[in-house]
């Protein structure tokens, strides 16, 4: 039976998403729970898994079609395909016929190797030894930390392979090896503080070819396993295993073809838990039954440094908030009429955040207040117009910056958004796109958030925050309609902008945008 692969349901602010990349092809054999396709709306990619065991039949929608929530975007035939199964059994006897050509080949290879060997461990006893150093760190930050070493001492590195990632308050930091050889010392361990320029580690330069190369049947045996361990395990299960930092190899699974289940993990995890308490009861009181297990990680310099950010700007701020609500109608049908011409011709969709930017910066040149800031004693008036975007990322929430939005398009300001998010995600802000700002505009629609007061983002002094669209009874002419609704919260530095700019301010962001013409003629 064939089963259907769906979009799934998508936040009432978000009209459509784009297909980002495909994980499989037609003909491929597939697990329950398996990642089958990333899906990327505005702010979030949204990953699609396999209901059940099978093959996939048909592909509907290629990697950058656009789609709609629910829609059908391929198939799953239940059970094994015999073609699959053929598919295999051709590779197997393929394989069977060129083995014995191989293993002549590498018999002759190792005997070859073998006489070389003594030269080459003599050679690379003598090697030079290569400083591992942290990179000069910008001019603001004066110290980083060590966040994780992708390798240990002995280990064998090659040329421009990453050893280790040094994370400063706002980017990640990849430290690559000058050369090929081996990591004879790590200097600085993980969650250390280091300085620019700093010595945390050293290669011995042509050492990698002083142990022997590991056989082939036994590479062979360890990428079968890894490509095991990552197709089996559904996203669910890695998270739980991440979550406990257990190995899957070390989890026994009950699942089909001793696949490992989010069961057999929380099993895993209980077994563990009793164990360790049972040796520790001797000497400590009985403790309360249940599975009451409990985490504790240090906080990340990037968290540390929202937190700082955010306490310094409660504190230290007269901040101020104030709501008012827009009707989306007008620009949903905008969307809606030149969608497709509007793809086609610039190649990037057409989003509600491009509206806002629009509207935001319309209403900054008319209340300059609101895109000042205060130094000192004195406030600062900007004549350029550099909007921070909020970015939710897996390490946090960052702010980067879209420069000089009044001389940008709908599509440079879709295309800018993209981008930055694109960077969010992958870690790779620089940090001159972090900084600077003069005004924020936070999207928590996205995820379904009907009202908040957001809060500033210093040393700016006003942040815009978008919520959720819902379909509301209006009075509209003296008759009730329902329209598509979202309330607008804009929260504001009382000690620099009276309450008649922001509340002016904010209906200007309301007119434009529910009559977005006024955007084109400027009124």
């Amino acid at each position: 039976m064939a089963i259907e692969i769906k979009v799934p349901e998508l936040p009432e602010s978000v009209a459509d998403g784009t297909i980002a990349t495909w994980h499989v092809k037609e003909g491929d054999k597939v697990s329950r729970d398996q990642n089958l396709v990333d899906i990327e709306t505005d702010k979030v990619v949204l990953e699609v898994v396999a209901e059940a065991d099978g093959v996939i039949g048909k592909i509907d929608a290629d990697e950058g079609a656009t789609v709609k929530s629910k829609e059908v975007i391929g198939s799953i035939e239940e059970g094994d395909a015999s073609a699959a199964s053929s598919k295999d059994d051709e590779k197997s006897e393929k394989k069977e016929e060129s083995s014995s050509a191989e293993k002549e080949e590498q018999q002759s290879a190792d005997k070859d190797d073998a006489e070389e060997s003594d030269d080459a461990d003599k050679a690379d006893a003598s090697g030079e030894e290569i400083e591992v150093k942290v990179p000069e760190l910008p001019e603001s930050v004066s110290e980083a930390t060590i966040a994780t070493w992708h390798v240990k001492a002995g280990d064998k590195v090659s040329r421009d392979q990453n050893l280790v990632d040094i994370e400063t308050d706002k980017v990640v930091l990849e430290v690559v090896a000058e050369a090929d050889g081996e990591l004879s010392e790590i200097i600085h361990d993980e969650g250390a503080n280091v300085g620019a320029k700093e010595v945390i580690g050293k290669i011995v330069k042509g050492a990698s070819g002083s142990k022997p190369a590991p056989k082939a049947e036994s590479s062979e045996k360890e990428a079968s396993d890894s490509d095991k361990d990552a197709d089996a395990v559904s996203p669910s299960v890695r998270r739980l295993l991440a979550e406990h930092d257990i190995k899957a190899s070390d989890v026994k699974g009950s699942g089909k073809d001793g696949r490992i289940t989010k069961e057999d993990v929380e099993k895993h995890v209980k077994s563990s838990t009793e164990k360790k308490t049972e040796s520790k009861s001797a000497s400590k009181p009985a403790a309360v039954s249940g599975d009451r297990t409990q985490k504790r990680v240090p906080m990340t310099r990037l968290r540390k440094t929202i937190a700082k950010r955010l306490l310094e700007a409660k504190n230290s701020t007269a901040m101020l908030t104030t709501f008012n609500e827009v009707n989306m109608k007008p620009i949903m049908d905008i969307r809606k009429t030149y969608q497709k011409e509007f793809e086609e011709r610039h190649g990037i969709r057409l989003g509600f955040m491009s509206f806002y930017v629009k509207a935001v910066v319309e209403a900054l040149k008319r209340f300059p207040e609101v895109n000042a800031s205060i130094d000192g004693e004195d406030i600062v008036y900007h004549n350029y117009f550099d909007v921070s975007i909020a970015v939710s990322t897996p390490r946090g929430l960052v702010t980067p910056v879209l420069r000089d939005c009044d001389k940008l398009s709908l599509a440079e300001i879709e295309a800018g958004i993209k981008e930055l998010a694109i960077k969010g995600r992958d870690g790779k802000l620089t940090m001159d796109e972090m900084q600077g700002g003069n005004f924020t505009i936070t999207n928590g629609g996205v995820f379904g958030s009907l009202l908040s007061t957001p809060i500033l983002n210093p040393p700016q002094s006003a942040i815009l925050g978008m919520h959720k669209i819902q379909d509301r009874p209006m009075a509209v002419d003296g008759k009730v309609e329902i329209l598509p609704m979202m309330y607008l919260a804009m929260s504001y530095d009382h000690r620099i902008i009276d309450g008649k700019e922001s509340v002016g301010f904010l209906v200007t962001v309301k007119n434009l945008l529910e009559d977005p013409q006024r955007l084109l003629l400027d009124i």
